[in-house]
């Protein structure tokens, strides 16, 4: 069964509040996460989470400054980049 964008954004989301500390009510998925709390150190724990989480190797990706801008746009490209079948842990574009 596919994960779809939204999936993902809920569980990022929960995952921000935590390493935040806050409120997954109060985080809006279009914020910057900089403004959401996420700092240098945080962000090193959130791409942990998602590489265990959806087996995307998001440094060895291309993911760039503006994938990684909110948790929308950092939503898309996981969804864009989780392989389904297994074969490989991120599709290469």
């Amino acid at each position: 069964m596919e994960t779809t964008l939204q999936d993902i954004e809920n569980r990022l989301i929960q995952e921000v509040a935590t390493i935040v500390s806050g409120d997954p009510t109060s985080l809006a998925v279009d914020m910057p996460l900089q403004e959401l709390g996420i700092g240098s150190l945080e962000f090193v724990e959130l791409l942990v989470f998602i590489e265990n989480t959806y087996q995307v190797r998001l440094i060895e990706s291309n993911l760039t400054r503006k994938d990684f801008e909110t948790i929308r746009s950092l939503s898309s490209f996981i969804t864009e980049n989780i392989d389904y079948g297994g074969s490989d842990l991120f599709s290469s574009k």
